[in-house]
């Protein structure tokens, strides 16, 4: 019998038991000795108790612990790093939303859509520095990211895109006709030119996880990985947060749980999620005669302009990451069926790495919004209770950027008049959210029409 939880998609995607089987699970480096306290045990109390282990909540006690010296406890059901956090592409770049920036502009205003670009800006100089002033390896790559024109017609995006990003925000870009990306970064099928933006660089997304998480360690944060909550109670002002083997009490909590947010502990907050699977194949290291056989000549991170996005990167030892929404339950025979529909697209895209084995395949969630950006604030029944989630796909930066701001507002240091508007208050529900499979397979349909134009 198929198992479904009410969270839409196979249980075994919420099985924090199993291993994502990521290639970067193989090639990270362990856990630092003493950051991950195991599973919560007996009875606990602390200020703040974040639930979620991932970017968002190990930034927000990294932040806590070590800039405001509150008491702040972790419960991931998972190891430390094990959701999207620990299966992402390792593209840290921006913006995280689903507008585009037209849209941003006329539903926010100039200045907020400014305020919004300019806060990811800094999201990114974040990573980067937090890597940096820790002293831990993220495998950094490349400068800047590729936007890539998969049909002749879309190059004309680009430079519109290239006009707002550069005028409009700031930013430095470039835009390649087809002939000359082909020569200075790489040749395929569905590459029609393209606009650097270079701000942002590849990453190793769990190296980058496990970091932080022994930064968070050292500043103070108790981390519980495998302390998964299954029962969330609360007496007057204190709240009971109940694992298999302990119980954490505290006045406020962080929800960090993104695209994993389940509707048996926060069914207001899950309604309003739309949680999206992401799959990611890696092939073997590559030889030197079959990267020039594509032309490949490039380490940044690259995106093309499908609506049911690929994206891709050459990793440093010259394996290759290529990913792209689709499957629709997440069950593993989908998942089966998922690996060979993703090795058939990237042999089509770039046909002469069509034969080339594959030797890792995972998946995990991409959380979306209906309103088509993140969401930070508090909850609008209980202002205890805080979350941050939902990046649209480009969570490396803005996840820690967001952790770092509920930390911020906790202490007091800021207000929410300092959060851009984009940002901010709880999403809009989805409306019969029993229905969000239907909605996804309609607006997948529509997509890959549109990507055919």
């Amino acid at each position: 019998m198929t198992r479904y939880h009410k969270n839409m998609y196979h249980a075994n995607m919420y099985d924090a038991a199993a291993p994502a089987g990521s290639y970067w699970e193989d090639d990270a480096p362990p856990l630092s000795a003493g950051t991950d306290l195991g599973p919560l045990s007996g009875d606990t109390i602390c200020d703040v108790a974040v639930i979620g282990g991932g970017y968002t909540g190990l930034s927000a006690a990294y932040h806590l612990a070590r800039d405001h010296h509150i008491d702040v406890a972790l419960l991931e059901s998972g190891p430390l790093g094990w959701g999207a956090s620990g299966r992402n592409g390792g593209f840290c770049s921006l913006p995280p939303m689903s507008l585009t920036y037209t849209q941003l502009i006329k539903r926010y205003g100039l200045d907020e859509a400014r305020r919004f670009m300019a806060s990811q800006v800094e999201a990114v100089e974040l990573v980067a520095n937090l890597s940096a002033d820790e002293g831990f390896d993220i495998a950094r790559q490349g400068g800047g990211t590729m936007h890539v024109a998969h049909a002749p017609g879309r190059f004309a995006e680009l430079v519109e895109e290239a006009e707002i990003l550069s005028k409009t925000f700031g930013l430095s870009v470039e835009l390649f006709s087809r002939e000359a990306f082909a020569e200075q970064f790489y040749d395929s099928t569905e590459q029609f030119g393209a606009l650097h933006n270079k701000l942002g660089f590849g990453l190793h997304p769990l190296r980058f996880a496990r970091g932080l998480a022994a930064a968070a360690a050292r500043a103070g944060a108790r981390l519980h990985g495998r302390s998964e909550v299954i029962a969330w109670e609360k007496t007057g002002n204190e709240h009971r947060l109940i694992t298999s083997s302990g119980t954490l009490r505290a006045r406020r909590v962080i929800i960090a749980t993104n695209g994993f947010t389940k509707s048996s502990l926060q069914k207001n907050l899950a309604d309003r999620l739309i949680p999206v699977l992401s799959n990611i194949i890696v092939t073997r290291p590559l030889t030197a005669d079959e990267l020039e056989a594509q032309k490949w000549k490039t380490e940044l991170p690259c995106s093309n302009t499908r609506r049911l996005l690929y994206y891709y990167r050459m990793l440093p030892d010259h394996r290759f990451l290529f990913g792209a929404r689709g499957d629709l339950t997440g069950s593993p025979e989908d998942g089966i069926a998922m690996r060979a529909q993703m090795e058939k697209q990237m042999g089509t895209v770039f046909p002469h790495w069509k034969d080339v084995e594959t030797t890792h395949y995972w998946r995990g969630f991409v959380c979306m919004t209906s309103r088509l950006t993140p969401a930070i604030g508090e909850m609008p029944d209980d202002k205890s209770v805080h979350f941050a989630l939902a990046y649209h796909g480009d969570g490396v930066a803005c996840a820690p950027w967001a952790g770092r701001a509920l930390a911020n507002l906790i202490a007091n240091k800021i207000s929410f008049a300092e959060i851009p508007a984009p940002f901010l208050g709880i999403p809009p529900i989805i409306p019969f959210p029993s229905l969000r499979r239907w909605y996804l397979r309609a607006a997948l349909g529509y997509y890959h029409f549109q990507d055919k134009q």
